[in-house]
């Protein structure tokens, strides 16, 4: 190893890298910096002072987003699903008009045949046998479960009352519903049978109001050309069947 001389060792300051200079700024101490002339004029200055009696209005910063999570929640967690579907009542089929006659395929007057009246709100149907020449009732229907035929009847004049076009005329209230449960869980076995041993039939009392309605639309419809007809009425009257060899599908109704 050479030993460098004392006139050969680089000086104090010499190897090290110089401390940047700025104007105006002198070292007031290693590593502590006195105030620019900038600084010191702006703080002299007073012009960051606000006028008496006003605050400053302060911006309240972003909160960051919180890091997602590298694991998966211990529970299930439900998160909403964004729905843009939007209800509305169903479009109508194009072979369902008013007075058309429509065969029921489901509920407890399947293989019946109805008129058709209008569509109310819910998309639902309102039908009617009428109630004199079959026994079916006012009544809403799905157009899914019924069979549009070919057969029409003018019901142009046909006035339908105001209270039978609103649905909350068919529904039943969930007092009278929770009345109907109570009764039925307190029936005995005399309920049930007579004294001769015959089983009785329940029967639903039926509301003043729905039995008026019911008169008004039949006086109306039987008043008809068509319904005067002894053919029609006994189509009408009929349950539509099927028998061996009957395709539906390559049937026209």
């Amino acid at each position: 190893d050479v030993v460098q001389s004392r006139s050969t060792r680089p000086r104090c300051g010499q190897g090290q890298a110089a401390m940047p200079k700025s104007a105006g700024n002198r070292q007031l101490a290693p590593g502590v910096m006195e105030k620019s002339r900038r600084t010191r004029k702006f703080v002299e200055g007073g012009v960051f002072k606000l006028a008496a009696g006003k605050s400053p209005s302060i911006k309240a910063s972003p909160k960051p987003a919180a890091a997602a999570s590298r694991f998966y929640p211990a529970d299930d967690v439900k998160v909403p699903l964004k729905r843009n579907f939007r209800p509305t009542s169903a479009k109508l089929r194009a072979s369902i008009t008013p007075g058309t006659v429509l065969i029921v395929l489901s509920g407890r007057f399947r293989g019946r045949r109805v008129v058709f009246l209008k569509q109310l709100e819910s998309g639902l149907l309102l039908v009617t046998g009428p109630f004199k020449v079959n026994g079916v009732p006012l009544r809403r229907l799905n157009q899914a479960y019924v069979i549009a035929t070919t057969t029409k009847v003018d019901i142009s004049g046909v006035d339908i009352p105001a209270e039978a076009s609103e649905d909350s005329f068919y529904t039943v209230s969930k007092a009278e519903k929770k009345a109907r449960k109570v009764a039925w869980a307190k029936r005995e076995e005399s309920d049930f049978f007579d004294e001769a041993g015959k089983a009785k039939v329940d029967s639903v009392e039926i509301s003043a109001a729905k039995k008026d309605a019911q008169a008004k639309l039949d006086s109306q419809l039987l008043a008809l050309p068509e319904f005067k007809d002894k053919v029609m009425r006994s189509y009408m009257a009929s349950r539509f069947t099927l028998t061996k060899g009957q395709m539906p599908h390559a049937m026209t109704f």
